[in-house]
């Protein structure tokens, strides 16, 4: 079974080991995993990717040059992506849901009730700042998450890639309404931000390649602007 929920981590250790030394990566490097995470990339062809995009590195003359962002195996990760497709489609293979053991009851309560009580911080704050209207997108969205905490609490749902699904909803409404409520100037800093980051790279991925990890991005960008935590539970 795929180890799902460990996505972020199991790329970033792999990231590290194939480069052998710690690095921290990069805003654009978790805006990558989050792209593909959001395109359903399996995370064994990912890993599949990274190694191969290392193994053509090693066979450049210049070996004193280092790999120093994920984004350099983009392309590696795109192609064994499609190869795993393929093979899936051809094969008719399906990948395996994951299961409630994933998280104990009371981590997973946990985080359902902090993510609820930090948008409700949100929404207190743009009331404040006279918002009304974020304040009451804000709000709703923690209503949703703390009610979420109270079904779960009251009868665990053994489906966690549905509970996984709803969050992901969640997540969506509330950056469309700090997109909403966010000021021309605030959102064209990020976009001049993530356009510095990808000048190296855009060469070398395609328009449908770079889409997703712009918007996913901007999206972390917002977040961390109006201190909000993530919602999926790959941050729990």
């Amino acid at each position: 079974m795929e180890n799902y929920f460990n996505y972020f981590t199991e790329i970033e250790e792999r990231f590290q080991q194939c480069r052998q030394t710690k690095t921290l990566l990069s805003p654009l490097d978790w805006a990558l995993i989050e792209s593909w995470k959001e395109q359903d990339f399996p995370l064994p062809a990912v890993l599949a990717g990274i190694e191969r995009a290392f193994e053509k590195f090693k066979t450049r003359p210049r070996k004193y040059q280092r790999v120093n962002s994920l984004a350099y195996c983009a392309q590696e990760v795109y192609r064994a992506v499609e190869e795993a497709r393929t093979n899936e489609a051809q094969t008719g293979t399906r990948r395996e849901a994951q299961s409630a053991a994933a998280f104990p009851s009371e981590e997973l309560l946990g985080f359902l009730r902090r993510n609820a009580q930090a948008v409700e911080k949100a929404s207190r704050r743009a009331s404040e700042e006279r918002n009304a209207v974020l304040a009451e997108d804000l709000a709703s969205v923690a209503a949703t998450l703390a009610a979420s905490a109270t079904q779960q609490a009251a009868k665990p749902d053994d489906d966690m890639e549905a509970l996984e699904r709803r969050l992901t909803a969640l997540e969506d409404k509330l950056t469309a309404a700090l997109t909403r409520a966010s000021a021309v100037e605030l959102l064209a800093g990020f976009r001049q931000e993530v356009d510095r980051m990808l000048v190296p790279y855009r060469r070398k991925m395609s328009a449908a390649q770079i889409e997703p990890l712009e918007r996913q991005f901007l999206k972390k960008r917002l977040l961390e602007h109006y201190e909000i935590p993530r919602l999926s539970l790959f941050y729990l």
